[in-house]
């Protein structure tokens, strides 16, 4: 008999196997509008995940960007937050690399184990793992910041801190980007949810890296309501002067 997959590898691997339909979705369907592509790509990652999911842990439960939201998981012990398709735009936009698959589990109040998929570069990151993050801080400071609509707060604080924005999609992507050594931090103070940062949180504390609210204050997930407005993720050597600049900024 097969033993069953432990945490870990029930994030991971799943989340990676997500990642390979939805190239093989896109490849498929390249002729189709950019929202009906999105669309498909959101149903056929999401229907995959929950049945991965659903068959392995049957009494877990799920929050999904792409699944109506069961408050059922308010009382329960384990639950899966999930983004099947992290940068739609992205996704639907072709040769673009720069979207995500999210996989997290919370347990008793934490988060404990997650996945980032970035299937087109055929990697996924993973709690399994713990490396810390590649490289060194760079001089000046490279913020992630979106490639379409960077938000006024973020230019604000790459003034403050003399720090150069670096564009990109998603936002698994972006908070991936500082494990990678391509960017020092992602702020984010646009508006987000549960789905959008669990996953890309807990890879990046697991590796080392500084994951707060923008206020310093902790992330916590499983609420009620799943709106989770901001974030920072970050070197963990850098991040004391990162929420300094951002202090700075909100009070100016």
């Amino acid at each position: 008999m097969t033993p069953p997959m432990d945490d870990h590898a029930l994030a991971s691997t799943p989340a990676t196997s997500a990642g390979e339909l939805l190239l093989r979705t896109r490849s498929a369907n390249a002729g189709l509008e950019p929202k009906a592509l999105k669309d498909l790509g959101d149903r056929v990652s999401h229907e995959f995940l929950m049945a991965e999911i659903g068959q392995a842990r049957p009494d877990d439960a799920v929050l999904s960007e792409e699944g109506a939201d069961d408050q059922a998981r308010l009382s329960a012990d384990r639950v899966w937050i999930i983004d099947p398709l992290d940068g739609t735009r992205e996704f639907s936009e072709v040769g673009r690399d720069d979207w995500a698959v999210h996989v997290a589990l919370w347990e008793k109040g934490q988060l404990i184990v997650g996945a980032v998929a970035r299937p087109a570069k055929g990697i996924t990151y993973s709690t399994s793992q713990s490396d810390g993050p590649k490289g060194v801080a760079g001089t000046p400071l490279r913020l992630a910041v979106s490639r379409s609509r960077p938000p006024e707060f973020v230019t604000g604080l790459a003034e403050h801190l003399g720090a150069q924005l670096v564009p990109m999609g998603s936002a698994g992507v972006k908070a991936m980007s500082v494990l990678d050594g391509e960017a020092d931090a992602y702020v984010h103070a646009g508006g987000q949810y549960e789905w959008d940062s669990a996953a890309p949180v807990v890879v990046a504390s697991g590796n080392g890296l500084h994951a707060s609210r923008i206020d310093g204050s902790a992330l916590i997930y499983n609420n009620a309501n799943p709106y989770l407005p901001d974030l920072v993720v970050c070197r963990a050597e850098v991040a004391e002067a990162v929420l300094a600049g951002i202090r700075a900024v909100s009070e100016a």
